[in-house]
């Protein structure tokens, strides 16, 4: 058994394996266990892999169970020290695991990493789901190097060093098992998108580390099973943001800061309307009507998790407002931010 397991989640994606598994398998397998946990596929995507890719190893759920509770059953009887969850419409590289092993083993306190995400469709921009680290300012709002909002930077090595970041990419998460288990995995009530920032988030709650190491890099079609400008896409980045809030943030200040978030989201709504994107504004209020009804079981779990708090590792934190600074100083780079307001 090696050290690392390659863990890609599949429902019906033969067609994405047949395009990135040969890569995976090739760049991947004198260092990992390769293997597809199975959402009860029903396209002929265990066949392809028992055909073209027998060493592939194979977890086949009874059922469709998404992606946070697919990986948390998947995971269960792999045993290997250091989970990488990867997406089925990833491309990696030559020799894109071992130095992120080697940033992790030489960083104390680092339990979580991605490597570098850049865009399958054009190689030298950065990828929407993770670029190059993920960080979180002071109103909850989510962004990268390399990506804020809807504005993609170029690579031009401006993010070349490895970094410890907030948030790392769940397209390409690298994670030990012993971390994925200390925080009970992925919360399976966020459905999709942002369960990867929740479970970040947790293990900086309990001082851990997380962190980019752009020195691997490997390449995300994106919104292959989620467009990600798509109405229902904006429903789960309002109403998860929200769940992230309220579970994970420790200041005191927190009914405040959820009331200016509220109010945020709501200008949001108004712009959405503005503009004749009548599905999206729909999509924010559907969020908020989500929000309030799960807020006494976000409250349960945010008191459940303040037991296992230590002192938080803030690193990765912005002491600014990126919808601020994106929308109204038109800083649309991330190496535009001032770096003393990152903590």
């Amino acid at each position: 058994m090696k050290k690392v397991a390659v863990a890609i989640l599949n429902w019906n994606g033969v067609n994405y394996l047949e395009r990135f598994l040969p890569s995976v398998v090739e760049h991947s397998a004198l260092e990992a266990d390769v293997w597809v946990i199975d959402n009860a596929s029903t396209d002929g995507s265990l066949a392809f892999i028992r055909e073209k890719f027998p060493q592939v190893n194979i977890k086949q759920l009874e059922s469709n169970f998404g992606f946070a509770k697919g990986y948390n059953l998947g995971l269960k009887d792999i045993p290997n020290e250091v989970f990488v969850l990867l997406n089925s419409d990833v491309e990696v590289s030559k020799g894109w695991i071992a130095p992120v092993i080697r940033y992790m083993e030489s960083t104390a306190g680092m339990v979580a990493c991605q490597p570098k995400i850049l865009d399958y469709n054009d190689k030298k921009m950065y990828e929407y789901a993770g670029a190059a680290g993920g960080y979180v300012d002071q109103n909850g709002f989510v962004f990268c190097a390399g990506r804020i909002f809807n504005s993609f930077e170029q690579d031009e090595g401006q993010y070349a060093g490895n970094e410890e970041v907030f948030w790392a990419s769940g397209a390409a998460l690298f994670i030990t098992r012993k971390a994925y288990y200390e925080v009970d995995g992925l919360d399976e009530d966020f459905f999709a998108h942002m369960e990867e920032i929740d479970l970040c988030w947790r293990l900086k709650n309990r001082g851990y580390r997380v962190g980019a190491c752009r020195d691997a890099q490997v390449y995300h079609v994106g919104g292959g099973t989620l467009n990600r400008l798509s109405p229902f896409k904006t429903y789960l980045n309002f109403r998860n943001n929200l769940y992230l809030l309220v579970k994970n943030y420790r200041g005191s200040n927190l009914f405040c800061k959820m009331y200016w978030r509220l109010t945020l989201d709501g200008v949001a709504f108004l712009h959405f309307c503005t503009v004749g994107k009548f599905n999206y504004a729909l999509a924010v209020l559907k969020a908020h009507a989500s929000y309030y009804k799960n807020l006494k079981l976000y409250l349960r779990k945010r008191k459940a998790e303040e037991q296992f708090s230590k002192v938080p590792n803030m690193k990765g934190w912005y002491r600014g407002s990126i919808v601020g600074d994106f929308f109204l100083k038109k800083k649309k780079k991330f190496w535009t931010l001032e770096r003393e307001r990152f903590v």
